[in-house]
C-alpha cells in the first residue's frame, strides 16, 4: 500500500510525564485509518501531532515526504490546505449559518467568486444531507446535525485527507451510524485518506481499513481490522472484549496490585 503519513519515533512529553513513547508507524493512502485505544492513551496527543498543533519532545511525521515537525508556521498551513479536520464538538461558529461555516476555507483560501462560493457551499452540504439547511444556525440544529455540518466545512476544499476526532461522541446510535456510514461513502466515491481517532467499537468496525492501537503511550498493533480481531494480546482482547482491567489478574494479584504490593 502506498503511505499517506509515515511516524518514526515519536515522543511526546507534558511537562515530566512521557505521554507518546517513541512510537512509529504508517498510514496507508485512500484508506481508513482509525487509531484506537481507550481514555487518557495518547489518542488526541497523536492526532494534534498529525494535524500540526502540536509540536513533538522528538520524531518525524513525514506527509508527502515532507517532516511536518521541522516546518515552520507558514509551511504547515500550505499541507494544512490539503487536510480536512472534524472537531469532536464539530467547533462550528456560532455567529454564522452553516452555509457561511462551509463557505469559510473557500472563502479564506481560494480567489472563487460569491456565486461559485454559494455552488460549492450547496455542492458539500448536499453531499453530507443537509440541503435546505444552509441558513440555519448551529444553535438551532441537533448534534448529528452539527456534525454533519462541520464534515461539509472540512471537505469544502477537497482536501486530500481528512481527520475524525471522536466522530460518533455525542450521537445516538442510529445518528452516530448514519454518519460511520457517511465517512465510508467518501472514502469509497471521492478515494480519501482518512484517519479517525476514536474507542467506538461499532464505529471502529464499520469504517476501519487499518487499525493502530495504542496502550499507555505505546503502539501495540498496526494492522488491518481483520488481524485486529484475530490478535490474541491480552490488552487487545480486553478493549474488543469489554473485559474491566482487573479481569487480567487473579483476584489475589489484583488485590497486590492495589495494596501496592
Amino acid at each position: 500500500m502506498e503511505t499517506a503519513i509515515e511516524v518514526r519515533n515519536l515522543i511526546t512529553h507534558y511537562g515530566d510525564r512521557e505521554i507518546l513513547k517513541n512510537i512509529s508507524f504508517s498510514i496507508p493512502k485512500r484508506k481508513t485509518t482509525v487509531i484506537l485505544g481507550g481514555s487518557g492513551c495518547g489518542k488526541s496527543t497523536l492526532l494534534k501531532h498529525l494535524i500540526g498543533l502540536l509540536k513533538p519532545t522528538g520524531g518525524e511525521i513525514l506527509i508527502n515526504s515532507n517532516d511536518i515537525t521541522k516546518i515552520n508556521e507558514d509551511e504547515m498551513n500550505g499541507v494544512r490546505k490539503k487536510m480536512g479536520v472534524l472537531f469532536q464538538g464539530a467547533a462550528l461558529l456560532n455567529s454564522m449559518t452553516v452555509a457561511g461555516n462551509v463557505a469559510l476555507p473557500l472563502r479564506e483560501h481560494t480567489k472563487l467568486n460569491a456565486s461559485t462560493v454559494n455552488i460549492m457551499v450547496r455542492m458539500k452540504l448536499d453531499l453530507v444531507g443537509l440541503s435546505g439547511f444552509d441558513k440555519f444556525y448551529p444553535s438551532q440544529l441537533s448534534g448529528g446535525m452539527k456534525k454533519r455540518a462541520g464534515l461539509a466545512r472540512a471537505i469544502a476544499l477537497d482536501p486530500e485527507m481528512l481527520f475524525f476526532d471522536e466522530p460518533s461522541a455525542g450521537l445516538d446510535p442510529v445518528t452516530a451510524a448514519g454518519l460511520d456510514e457517511l465517512i465510508v461513502n467518501l472514502r469509497n466515491v471521492f478515494g480519501m485518506t482518512i484517519i479517525a481517532v476514536t474507542h467506538e467499537l461499532p464505529s471502529v468496525f464499520t469504517i476501519a481499513d487499518y487499525v493502530i492501537m495504542l496502550d499507555k503511550g505505546q503502539v501495540i498493533f498496526a494492522g488491518t481490522l481483520d488481524e485486529l480481531k484475530a490478535s490474541d494480546n491480552p490488552r487487545i482482547r480486553m478493549f474488543l472484549e469489554r473485559k474491566p482491567e482487573q479481569e487480567m489478574y487473579s483476584p489475589e494479584d489484583y488485590f497486590k496490585i492495589i495494596a501496592g504490593e
